[in-house]
């Protein structure tokens, strides 16, 4: 509002943005290549950092849905001689520990939290045919196999009321499926024997590219929780907790869910935590890091156009300079001050830069935009990289104008009339 009243109370200034225009209709050529040396310079720095925040907003997002940010509440197992002070728990967390913080657990950030126990070196065998020793069987809860992010190739997940009803169904990884069923047999309703016990097969995960420990998830049988506690001695559970979106800063909520396991673990200000929380942040940290490096390496690109365009704005306003040397001397001689001429060439000067500017903004949105929609990504306005870009342009009008308007305003009136 400053700036409007500023212009509407100034008459030198609104005459010098006529003069600018005029210089600039009467100059076409000239003008329409630094107008377009300023426009790619703005177009490639807005458009690339707006692609480059789509594509991190992107990034983000997937790490968020396969658990980049998911951290885990886990059984500390030390040593007695490590441990210090009064021991008030056992060093495993046991089921009811595990379901209390699930069901007391109530974060600001909406979380995925999930209960399970692993139990490696089962036998799962189908007739004659057996998977290797290595293979796991995972006793979780109903939120396990979305708290992951596995996908189904075959079938469905376990849910609620398998939980409920300690129900004899199962999920089995790919190399478990490729193991026990040849590639034509009907997996889904087909019975396995987990340590003695017939299990219906109600769902086949597809092929995971992490693998893991023996074998990960592919080598894997997961089951019910509620059945696995009463056919398996599972003494010890993790608790896995992961925030639904991506959040920036996790700190809080790693200490709220702390806090709180310690309150169920009847832990005093002056016990040690007895308990492992731990995090899963380095894919996500390492991806941050790169696309930050993206984008200092896009800005700096776009500088430099930025900077070969205000080369070119400098050299055409002295040419210019050159050019109306005559009716500089007789705007002095009529009465302009040197400050009223120095004025007149930076106005010029900044004119053709917004210009160049504003329709570099355009496409550069535009351009993002289009990589966004490309990428399947969510596009947001990039209203600071918009302000960045407008003050960047006003900085080159101003470096770009001012020796050629201090060269203007230093001209001897005398001396410039009789210039031809």
């Amino acid at each position: 509002m400053d700036i409007l009243k500023f212009f509407k109370k100034s008459p030198v200034v609104r005459e010098n943005i006529k003069v600018a225009f005029k210089s600039i209709k009467s100059n076409k050529l000239r003008s329409t290549l630094t107008i377009l040396m300023i426009t790619v310079g703005i177009t490639s720095l807005l458009g690339i950092l707006t692609a480059t925040e789509a594509l991190k907003h992107r990034v983000n997002e997937s790490f968020a849905s396969i658990g980049a940010q998911s951290f885990f509440i886990r059984s500390d197992f030390r040593s007695s001689g490590e441990k210090t002070g009064r021991i008030r728990n056992n060093s495993q967390i046991n089921f009811f520990q595990a379901t209390s913080f699930k069901e007391s657990f109530s974060p600001s950030i909406p979380c995925v939290v999930t209960i399970y126990s692993r139990l490696n070196g089962s036998a799962i065998k189908r007739g004659e045919k057996s998977t290797t020793p290595n293979s796991s069987v995972l006793i979780v809860d109903e939120d396990y196999i979305n708290f992951n992010s596995y996908n189904m190739a075959q079938g469905r997940a376990l849910i609620t009321k398998d939980i409920l009803n300690a129900s004899y169904v199962c999920v089995i990884g790919s190399s478990v499926a490729s193991t026990l069923f040849d590639s034509k047999e009907s997996i889904i309703n087909a019975h396995i024997n987990i340590n003695g016990a017939s299990y219906l097969v109600v769902g086949v995960l597809e092929k995971s590219s992490i693998g893991g420990v023996n074998g990960g998830i592919d080598q894997s049988v997961i089951i019910p929780i509620s059945n696995g506690r009463s056919r398996f001695s599972a003494s010890s559970f993790t608790i896995g907790i992961r925030p639904k979106t991506y959040q920036t800063a996790m700190q809080n909520l790693y200490d709220e869910a702390e806090s709180v396991f310690r309150s169920i673990r009847r832990l005093t200000p002056e016990d040690e935590t007895d308990f492992k929380v731990t995090y899963n942040e380095t894919m996500a940290n390492s991806a941050s890091n790169t696309m930050s490096t993206i984008t200092l390496i896009a800005g700096i690109i776009g500088l430099i156009t930025l900077l070969g365009a205000s080369i070119g704005l400098m050299n055409i306003m002295l040419v210019s300079v050159k050019e109306r040397t005559a009716e500089i001397g007789i705007r002095k001689a009529l009465g302009a001050s040197s400050g009223i001429i120095k004025q007149q060439f930076l106005v010029e000067s900044i004119t053709i830069a917004q210009i160049g500017c504003l329709i570099g903004i355009g496409l550069g949105v535009a351009a993002g935009a289009g990589v966004a929609a490309l990428m399947q990504a969510s596009f947001v306005m990039p209203w600071l990289w918009i302000l960045v870009a407008v003050l960047i342009c006003f900085a080159v009008g101003m470096a770009s104008g001012y020796l050629p308007a201090k060269n203007a305003a230093s001209l001897d009136p005398i001396e410039a009339l009789r210039y031809e």
